[in-house]
Protein backbone atom coordinates (compact mmCIF):
# COMPACT_ATOMS: atom_id res chain seq x y z
CA UNK A 1 0.00 0.00 0.00
CA UNK A 2 2.91 2.33 0.65
CA UNK A 3 3.66 2.44 -3.09
CA UNK A 4 0.09 2.21 -4.39
CA UNK A 5 -2.07 5.07 -5.53
CA UNK A 6 -4.93 5.88 -3.19
CA UNK A 7 -8.10 4.69 -4.89
CA UNK A 8 -11.76 4.80 -4.03
CA UNK A 9 -11.64 1.09 -3.28
CA UNK A 10 -9.12 1.86 -0.52
CA UNK A 11 -11.43 4.47 0.98
CA UNK A 12 -14.30 2.03 0.75
CA UNK A 13 -12.27 -0.64 2.51
CA UNK A 14 -11.51 1.77 5.36
CA UNK A 15 -15.18 2.70 5.72
CA UNK A 16 -16.25 -0.94 5.60
CA UNK A 17 -13.69 -2.37 8.01
CA UNK A 18 -13.33 0.59 10.36
CA UNK A 19 -16.92 1.83 10.44
CA UNK A 20 -17.21 1.42 14.21
CA UNK A 21 -14.13 3.50 14.93
CA UNK A 22 -15.10 6.12 12.34
CA UNK A 23 -18.63 6.28 13.80
CA UNK A 24 -17.19 6.95 17.26
CA UNK A 25 -14.85 9.61 15.87
CA UNK A 26 -17.77 11.26 14.06
CA UNK A 27 -19.84 11.39 17.24
CA UNK A 28 -16.88 12.82 19.16
CA UNK A 29 -16.37 15.47 16.47
CA UNK A 30 -20.06 16.39 16.62
CA UNK A 31 -19.84 16.74 20.41
CA UNK A 32 -16.78 18.96 20.06
CA UNK A 33 -18.66 21.14 17.58
CA UNK A 34 -21.61 21.35 19.92
CA UNK A 35 -19.31 22.32 22.79
CA UNK A 36 -17.77 25.04 20.63
CA UNK A 37 -21.22 26.46 19.96
CA UNK A 38 -21.76 26.76 23.72
CA UNK A 39 -18.46 28.58 24.22
CA UNK A 40 -19.18 31.15 21.51
CA UNK A 41 -22.53 32.95 21.85
CA UNK A 42 -24.71 33.29 18.73
CA UNK A 43 -24.06 36.31 16.53
CA UNK A 44 -26.47 38.21 14.31
CA UNK A 45 -25.53 40.28 11.26
CA UNK A 46 -27.47 42.82 9.20
CA UNK A 47 -26.57 45.52 6.68
CA UNK A 48 -27.50 49.13 5.96
CA UNK A 49 -27.07 50.51 2.42
CA UNK A 50 -25.67 53.95 1.56
CA UNK A 51 -26.17 55.33 -1.96
CA UNK A 52 -23.44 57.45 -3.58
CA UNK A 53 -25.07 59.47 -6.43
CA UNK A 54 -23.07 60.31 -9.51
CA UNK A 55 -20.22 58.60 -11.32
CA UNK A 56 -17.63 56.98 -9.08
CA UNK A 57 -14.48 55.17 -9.92
CA UNK A 58 -13.60 51.88 -8.28
CA UNK A 59 -10.76 53.33 -6.24
CA UNK A 60 -13.01 56.13 -5.03
CA UNK A 61 -15.58 53.60 -3.84
CA UNK A 62 -12.79 51.72 -2.08
CA UNK A 63 -11.82 54.94 -0.33
CA UNK A 64 -15.38 55.43 0.86
CA UNK A 65 -15.50 51.88 2.29
CA UNK A 66 -12.31 52.61 4.21
CA UNK A 67 -13.87 55.80 5.56
CA UNK A 68 -16.99 53.89 6.62
CA UNK A 69 -14.91 51.56 8.81
CA UNK A 70 -12.42 54.17 10.00
CA UNK A 71 -11.78 54.68 13.69
CA UNK A 72 -13.39 58.13 13.59
CA UNK A 73 -16.71 56.78 12.29
CA UNK A 74 -16.69 53.74 14.62
CA UNK A 75 -15.83 55.83 17.68
CA UNK A 76 -18.65 58.27 16.92
CA UNK A 77 -21.07 55.37 16.42
CA UNK A 78 -20.01 53.85 19.75
CA UNK A 79 -20.51 57.17 21.51
CA UNK A 80 -23.96 57.60 19.94
CA UNK A 81 -25.04 54.05 20.88
CA UNK A 82 -23.87 54.40 24.46
CA UNK A 83 -23.66 50.66 25.14
CA UNK A 84 -22.19 49.90 28.54
CA UNK A 85 -18.63 48.60 28.32
CA UNK A 86 -18.59 48.73 24.51
CA UNK A 87 -16.27 51.24 22.87
CA UNK A 88 -14.87 51.85 19.45
CA UNK A 89 -12.16 49.19 19.86
CA UNK A 90 -14.75 46.50 20.58
CA UNK A 91 -16.96 47.54 17.65
CA UNK A 92 -14.14 47.81 15.12
CA UNK A 93 -14.04 44.04 14.55
CA UNK A 94 -17.84 43.83 14.32
CA UNK A 95 -18.29 46.34 11.47
CA UNK A 96 -17.43 45.83 7.82
CA UNK A 97 -18.17 47.71 4.60
CA UNK A 98 -18.18 46.62 0.97
CA UNK A 99 -18.98 48.38 -2.31
CA UNK A 100 -21.55 46.75 -4.58
CA UNK A 101 -22.95 47.48 -8.00
CA UNK A 102 -24.82 50.74 -8.44
CA UNK A 103 -22.49 52.84 -6.23
CA UNK A 104 -23.94 51.34 -3.07
CA UNK A 105 -21.89 50.74 0.05
CA UNK A 106 -23.24 48.07 2.37
CA UNK A 107 -22.28 48.54 6.00
CA UNK A 108 -22.66 45.33 8.02
CA UNK A 109 -22.82 45.17 11.78
CA UNK A 110 -22.61 42.07 13.97
CA UNK A 111 -23.89 41.85 17.55
CA UNK A 112 -25.13 39.29 20.05
CA UNK A 113 -28.82 40.21 19.55
CA UNK A 114 -30.83 41.10 16.43
CA UNK A 115 -31.80 44.48 17.92
CA UNK A 116 -28.22 45.47 18.61
CA UNK A 117 -27.08 44.35 15.15
CA UNK A 118 -29.76 46.56 13.58
CA UNK A 119 -28.88 49.55 15.76
CA UNK A 120 -25.16 49.15 15.06
CA UNK A 121 -25.58 49.05 11.27
CA UNK A 122 -27.94 52.05 11.23
CA UNK A 123 -25.76 54.14 13.52
CA UNK A 124 -22.54 53.45 11.60
CA UNK A 125 -24.32 54.34 8.33
CA UNK A 126 -25.53 57.65 9.78
CA UNK A 127 -22.13 58.53 11.19
CA UNK A 128 -20.49 57.65 7.90
CA UNK A 129 -22.78 59.93 5.93
CA UNK A 130 -22.27 62.78 8.42
CA UNK A 131 -18.50 62.43 8.47
CA UNK A 132 -18.22 62.09 4.67
CA UNK A 133 -20.35 65.19 4.18
CA UNK A 134 -18.25 67.13 6.67
CA UNK A 135 -14.89 66.34 5.07
CA UNK A 136 -16.34 67.23 1.63
CA UNK A 137 -17.48 70.63 2.78
CA UNK A 138 -21.21 69.93 3.11
CA UNK A 139 -21.43 70.87 6.81
CA UNK A 140 -23.80 73.13 8.65
CA UNK A 141 -20.94 74.32 10.88
CA UNK A 142 -20.80 78.17 10.36
CA UNK A 143 -17.04 78.11 10.87
CA UNK A 144 -16.48 75.61 8.08
CA UNK A 145 -15.25 77.14 4.81
CA UNK A 146 -17.60 76.59 1.86
CA UNK A 147 -16.15 76.24 -1.66
CA UNK A 148 -18.35 78.94 -3.15
CA UNK A 149 -17.61 81.35 -0.32
CA UNK A 150 -13.88 80.75 -0.76
CA UNK A 151 -14.20 81.41 -4.48
CA UNK A 152 -15.93 84.73 -3.83
CA UNK A 153 -13.31 85.78 -1.27
CA UNK A 154 -10.52 84.98 -3.73
CA UNK A 155 -12.24 87.04 -6.45
CA UNK A 156 -12.65 90.01 -4.10
CA UNK A 157 -8.99 89.80 -3.05
CA UNK A 158 -7.92 89.69 -6.68
CA UNK A 159 -9.91 92.85 -7.50
CA UNK A 160 -8.52 94.61 -4.45
CA UNK A 161 -4.98 93.77 -5.52
CA UNK A 162 -5.68 95.19 -8.98
CA UNK A 163 -6.94 98.43 -7.47
CA UNK A 164 -3.90 98.72 -5.24
CA UNK A 165 -1.58 98.12 -8.17
CA UNK A 166 -3.34 100.84 -10.20
CA UNK A 167 -3.27 103.40 -7.38
CA UNK A 168 0.37 102.72 -6.49
CA UNK A 169 2.82 105.58 -6.97
CA UNK A 170 3.52 105.96 -10.69
CA UNK A 171 7.16 106.68 -10.05
CA UNK A 172 9.92 104.49 -11.37
CA UNK A 173 11.72 104.18 -8.12
CA UNK A 174 12.96 100.82 -6.98
CA UNK A 175 10.41 100.70 -4.15
CA UNK A 176 7.45 101.45 -6.44
CA UNK A 177 8.48 98.88 -9.01
CA UNK A 178 8.96 96.17 -6.34
CA UNK A 179 5.54 96.96 -4.84
CA UNK A 180 3.75 96.67 -8.16
CA UNK A 181 5.65 93.44 -8.96
CA UNK A 182 4.72 91.82 -5.66
CA UNK A 183 1.06 92.74 -6.13
CA UNK A 184 1.02 91.20 -9.62
CA UNK A 185 2.60 87.99 -8.29
CA UNK A 186 0.04 87.82 -5.50
CA UNK A 187 -2.83 88.26 -7.97
CA UNK A 188 -1.40 85.53 -10.22
CA UNK A 189 -1.14 83.16 -7.27
CA UNK A 190 -4.74 83.80 -6.31
CA UNK A 191 -5.91 83.14 -9.85
CA UNK A 192 -4.02 79.81 -9.87
CA UNK A 193 -5.66 78.91 -6.56
CA UNK A 194 -9.08 79.59 -8.04
CA UNK A 195 -8.31 77.32 -11.00
CA UNK A 196 -7.18 74.50 -8.68
CA UNK A 197 -10.29 74.98 -6.56
CA UNK A 198 -12.48 74.64 -9.64
CA UNK A 199 -10.68 71.42 -10.58
CA UNK A 200 -10.95 69.83 -7.13
CA UNK A 201 -14.48 70.92 -6.41
CA UNK A 202 -16.42 68.39 -8.55
CA UNK A 203 -14.78 65.37 -6.85
CA UNK A 204 -14.95 66.97 -3.44
CA UNK A 205 -18.68 67.57 -3.70
CA UNK A 206 -19.51 63.96 -4.61
CA UNK A 207 -20.12 63.02 -1.00
CA UNK A 208 -22.46 65.88 -0.42
CA UNK A 209 -25.58 63.90 -1.33
CA UNK A 210 -24.86 60.53 0.34
CA UNK A 211 -28.17 58.88 1.17
CA UNK A 212 -28.96 56.11 3.66
CA UNK A 213 -31.35 53.78 1.86
CA UNK A 214 -33.64 53.03 4.76
CA UNK A 215 -33.00 51.30 8.10
CA UNK A 216 -31.25 47.95 8.29
CA UNK A 217 -33.47 44.87 8.37
CA UNK A 218 -33.65 43.05 11.68
CA UNK A 219 -31.92 39.65 11.28
CA UNK A 220 -34.09 36.58 11.75
CA UNK A 221 -31.31 33.97 11.95
CA UNK A 222 -27.86 33.55 13.40
CA UNK A 223 -24.79 34.51 11.46
CA UNK A 224 -22.56 31.62 10.39
CA UNK A 225 -21.14 29.51 11.84
CA UNK A 226 -24.40 28.44 13.46
CA UNK A 227 -24.76 25.66 16.03
CA UNK A 228 -25.88 23.23 13.33
CA UNK A 229 -22.93 24.14 11.14
CA UNK A 230 -20.47 23.68 14.01
CA UNK A 231 -21.90 20.26 14.87
CA UNK A 232 -21.94 19.11 11.23
CA UNK A 233 -18.49 20.58 10.59
CA UNK A 234 -17.02 18.89 13.67
CA UNK A 235 -18.47 15.52 12.65
CA UNK A 236 -17.26 15.83 9.04
CA UNK A 237 -13.81 17.00 10.12
CA UNK A 238 -13.43 14.10 12.57
CA UNK A 239 -14.48 11.59 9.90
CA UNK A 240 -12.07 13.11 7.39
CA UNK A 241 -9.20 13.09 9.88
CA UNK A 242 -9.97 9.45 10.72
CA UNK A 243 -9.75 8.41 7.07
CA UNK A 244 -6.60 10.48 6.51
CA UNK A 245 -5.06 8.94 9.62
CA UNK A 246 -5.67 5.44 8.28
CA UNK A 247 -4.20 6.36 4.89
CA UNK A 248 -1.17 7.98 6.49
CA UNK A 249 -0.55 4.95 8.70
CA UNK A 250 -0.78 2.68 5.67
CA UNK A 251 1.60 4.88 3.69
CA UNK A 252 4.12 4.80 6.52
CA UNK A 253 3.74 1.05 7.06
CA UNK A 254 6.90 -0.99 6.56
CA UNK A 255 5.20 -4.38 6.36
CA UNK A 256 6.47 -6.54 3.52
CA UNK A 257 3.86 -7.38 0.90
CA UNK A 258 5.69 -9.16 -1.90
CA UNK A 259 7.10 -12.68 -1.87
CA UNK A 260 10.50 -11.43 -3.02
CA UNK A 261 10.84 -9.03 -0.09
CA UNK A 262 9.74 -11.69 2.40
CA UNK A 263 12.23 -14.25 1.09
CA UNK A 264 15.03 -11.65 1.12
CA UNK A 265 14.29 -10.69 4.74
CA UNK A 266 14.39 -14.35 5.82
CA UNK A 267 17.55 -14.99 3.83
CA UNK A 268 15.96 -17.97 2.13
CA UNK A 269 14.06 -18.97 -1.00
CA UNK A 270 10.34 -18.87 -1.65
CA UNK A 271 8.90 -22.35 -1.97
CA UNK A 272 5.50 -21.18 -3.08
CA UNK A 273 2.22 -19.53 -2.16
CA UNK A 274 -0.85 -21.32 -0.81
CA UNK A 275 -4.49 -20.34 -0.35
CA UNK A 276 -6.46 -20.46 2.88
CA UNK A 277 -10.28 -20.33 2.70
CA UNK A 278 -12.03 -17.97 5.10
CA UNK A 279 -14.07 -14.77 5.22
CA UNK A 280 -12.59 -12.94 8.19
CA UNK A 281 -9.03 -14.19 8.54
CA UNK A 282 -6.94 -11.42 10.03
CA UNK A 283 -4.92 -10.52 13.06
CA UNK A 284 -7.09 -10.41 16.14
CA UNK A 285 -6.13 -9.50 19.64
CA UNK A 286 -6.45 -12.40 22.03
CA UNK A 287 -6.13 -10.28 25.18
CA UNK A 288 -8.81 -10.26 27.80
CA UNK A 289 -8.11 -6.93 29.47
CA UNK A 290 -10.08 -3.69 29.10
CA UNK A 291 -7.87 -2.49 26.29
CA UNK A 292 -8.45 -5.68 24.28
CA UNK A 293 -12.20 -5.44 24.80
CA UNK A 294 -12.20 -1.83 23.64
CA UNK A 295 -10.20 -2.79 20.55
CA UNK A 296 -12.68 -5.54 19.72
CA UNK A 297 -15.60 -3.20 20.33
CA UNK A 298 -14.19 -0.57 17.97
CA UNK A 299 -13.17 -3.19 15.43
CA UNK A 300 -9.51 -2.13 15.43
CA UNK A 301 -8.32 -5.60 16.37
CA UNK A 302 -8.81 -6.59 12.70
CA UNK A 303 -6.39 -5.40 10.04
CA UNK A 304 -8.14 -3.17 7.51
CA UNK A 305 -5.33 -2.95 4.96
CA UNK A 306 -5.36 -6.66 4.17
CA UNK A 307 -6.55 -7.24 0.59
CA UNK A 308 -10.06 -8.53 0.19
CA UNK A 309 -10.32 -12.32 -0.09
CA UNK A 310 -10.03 -13.53 -3.65
CA UNK A 311 -12.78 -15.45 -5.33
CA UNK A 312 -12.87 -19.09 -4.27
CA UNK A 313 -10.90 -21.31 -6.60
CA UNK A 314 -11.18 -24.95 -7.36
CA UNK A 315 -10.50 -27.26 -4.39
CA UNK A 316 -8.31 -29.43 -6.56
CA UNK A 317 -6.24 -26.44 -7.61
CA UNK A 318 -5.73 -25.42 -3.98
CA UNK A 319 -4.54 -28.93 -3.10
CA UNK A 320 -2.15 -28.89 -6.05
CA UNK A 321 -0.48 -25.80 -4.59
CA UNK A 322 0.11 -27.58 -1.26
CA UNK A 323 1.31 -30.74 -3.05
CA UNK A 324 3.83 -28.79 -5.11
CA UNK A 325 5.19 -27.11 -1.97
CA UNK A 326 5.63 -30.56 -0.38
CA UNK A 327 7.43 -31.80 -3.50
CA UNK A 328 9.84 -28.86 -3.38
CA UNK A 329 10.49 -29.58 0.29
CA UNK A 330 11.37 -33.22 -0.46
CA UNK A 331 13.71 -32.11 -3.23
CA UNK A 332 15.51 -29.71 -0.90
CA UNK A 333 15.89 -32.19 1.97
CA UNK A 334 18.81 -34.59 1.50
CA UNK A 335 17.33 -37.13 3.88
CA UNK A 336 13.76 -37.79 5.00
CA UNK A 337 14.23 -36.12 8.34
CA UNK A 338 11.66 -34.04 10.31
CA UNK A 339 11.26 -30.37 9.52
CA UNK A 340 10.27 -27.56 11.90
CA UNK A 341 7.43 -25.33 10.64
CA UNK A 342 7.72 -21.86 12.20
CA UNK A 343 4.54 -19.75 12.29
CA UNK A 344 4.50 -16.16 13.68
CA UNK A 345 2.30 -15.97 16.74
CA UNK A 346 -1.05 -14.39 15.91
CA UNK A 347 -0.86 -15.00 12.15
CA UNK A 348 -4.13 -16.91 11.71
CA UNK A 349 -3.76 -17.39 7.97
CA UNK A 350 -0.27 -18.82 8.37
CA UNK A 351 -1.46 -21.15 11.15
CA UNK A 352 -4.24 -22.60 9.02
CA UNK A 353 -1.90 -22.90 6.03
CA UNK A 354 0.62 -24.78 8.17
CA UNK A 355 -2.08 -27.19 9.35
CA UNK A 356 -3.18 -27.86 5.78
CA UNK A 357 0.45 -28.36 4.76
CA UNK A 358 0.97 -30.96 7.51
CA UNK A 359 -2.10 -32.87 6.34
CA UNK A 360 -1.01 -32.75 2.71
CA UNK A 361 2.55 -33.92 3.52
CA UNK A 362 1.22 -37.08 5.20
CA UNK A 363 4.40 -37.58 7.22
CA UNK A 364 6.74 -37.24 4.22
CA UNK A 365 8.43 -35.08 5.26
CA UNK A 366 7.44 -35.13 8.91
CA UNK A 367 6.45 -31.58 9.92
CA UNK A 368 6.31 -30.15 13.43
CA UNK A 369 4.54 -26.80 13.82
CA UNK A 370 5.61 -24.23 16.41
CA UNK A 371 4.34 -20.68 16.98
CA UNK A 372 7.02 -18.09 17.62
CA UNK A 373 6.48 -14.72 19.24
CA UNK A 374 7.51 -11.96 16.86
CA UNK A 375 8.42 -9.46 19.59
CA UNK A 376 10.80 -11.93 21.31
CA UNK A 377 11.32 -14.86 18.92
CA UNK A 378 12.53 -18.08 20.52
CA UNK A 379 12.66 -21.27 18.48
CA UNK A 380 13.00 -24.73 20.14
CA UNK A 381 16.46 -26.22 19.96
CA UNK A 382 17.25 -28.63 17.19
CA UNK A 383 16.01 -32.15 17.97
CA UNK A 384 16.63 -34.20 14.87
CA UNK A 385 15.08 -31.66 12.47
CA UNK A 386 16.85 -30.96 9.22
CA UNK A 387 15.84 -27.32 9.09
CA UNK A 388 13.03 -24.81 9.53
CA UNK A 389 10.25 -23.81 7.22
CA UNK A 390 8.70 -20.36 7.79
CA UNK A 391 5.01 -19.97 6.93
CA UNK A 392 3.49 -16.48 7.10
CA UNK A 393 0.98 -14.19 5.41
CA UNK A 394 1.92 -11.23 3.20
CA UNK A 395 1.54 -7.69 4.45
CA UNK A 396 1.62 -8.69 8.11
CA UNK A 397 5.22 -8.38 9.24
CA UNK A 398 8.12 -5.97 8.80
CA UNK A 399 11.61 -6.82 7.62
CA UNK A 400 13.17 -6.47 11.13
CA UNK A 401 10.56 -8.87 12.52
CA UNK A 402 11.32 -11.48 9.88
CA UNK A 403 15.04 -11.00 10.37
CA UNK A 404 14.48 -11.66 14.08
CA UNK A 405 12.69 -14.94 13.29
CA UNK A 406 15.52 -15.99 10.96
CA UNK A 407 18.12 -15.17 13.61
CA UNK A 408 16.13 -17.12 16.22
CA UNK A 409 16.13 -20.15 13.90
CA UNK A 410 19.86 -19.85 13.38
CA UNK A 411 20.42 -19.44 17.13
CA UNK A 412 18.54 -22.72 17.73
CA UNK A 413 20.62 -24.54 15.10
CA UNK A 414 17.96 -24.57 12.36
CA UNK A 415 18.73 -23.57 8.82
CA UNK A 416 15.81 -21.84 7.10
CA UNK A 417 14.94 -24.21 4.29
CA UNK A 418 12.42 -21.90 2.68
CA UNK A 419 9.40 -19.65 3.09
CA UNK A 420 5.75 -20.15 2.23
CA UNK A 421 3.35 -17.22 1.84
CA UNK A 422 -0.33 -17.78 2.65
CA UNK A 423 -3.17 -15.85 1.02
CA UNK A 424 -6.87 -15.87 1.78
CA UNK A 425 -9.72 -16.77 -0.55
CA UNK A 426 -13.45 -16.71 0.08
CA UNK A 427 -14.74 -20.00 1.43
CA UNK A 428 -17.30 -21.98 -0.53
CA UNK A 429 -20.61 -22.73 1.19
CA UNK A 430 -20.82 -26.06 2.99
CA UNK A 431 -22.24 -28.82 0.81
CA UNK A 432 -23.09 -31.38 3.46
CA UNK A 433 -22.92 -31.80 7.19
CA UNK A 434 -20.82 -34.93 6.89
CA UNK A 435 -17.91 -33.30 5.03
CA UNK A 436 -15.25 -31.35 6.81
CA UNK A 437 -15.33 -27.62 5.94
CA UNK A 438 -12.62 -26.40 3.63
CA UNK A 439 -11.23 -24.05 6.25
CA UNK A 440 -11.05 -26.60 9.06
CA UNK A 441 -7.51 -27.21 10.21
CA UNK A 442 -6.59 -30.88 10.39
CA UNK A 443 -4.83 -32.45 13.33
CA UNK A 444 -1.15 -31.66 13.33
CA UNK A 445 1.34 -34.46 13.02
CA UNK A 446 3.30 -35.46 16.04
CA UNK A 447 0.54 -35.66 18.67
CA UNK A 448 0.87 -33.41 21.70
CA UNK A 449 4.41 -32.45 20.79
CA UNK A 450 3.50 -30.98 17.41
CA UNK A 451 2.87 -27.48 18.81
CA UNK A 452 4.98 -25.75 21.38
CA UNK A 453 4.80 -22.14 22.48
CA UNK A 454 7.81 -19.90 22.38
CA UNK A 455 9.20 -19.18 25.80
Amino acid sequence: MSDDTIRLVTIGRILRRRWRLLAVLTVVGALVGYGSSLLFPPQYTTSASVLLPGAWQERELLTQTEIATSSVVIDRAAAALGWSGVGGNELRDKVSAAASDGNIIKISGTADTPERAQQLSDQVARQFVTFAARISGDSTDPEAAQPEALRQLVAQASRRITDLADTAAPGQSVENVQTRTELVKLRTALQDAVKKLDQVDPAATKAVNLVVMGPAARPTGEAPPTKTQLVAGGAALALLLGVIGHLTAARMSRRLRTETEIAAALGSVLLGTVDVPGERLAHRSEGRGPRARIRRLLGIDVRWDQPAPRAPGDEAGRQIRYRRVCDRLRDRLPHPRPLLVVVPDGDEMAGRAAGQLVAEAGGDPLLRVVEVSVSRPLVPDRDGESGALVVLSAGSWTAPELVGIAEACADAGHEVAGAIVAGVVRARPKRSAGRRPDGAAPALAGGDDTRSAAG
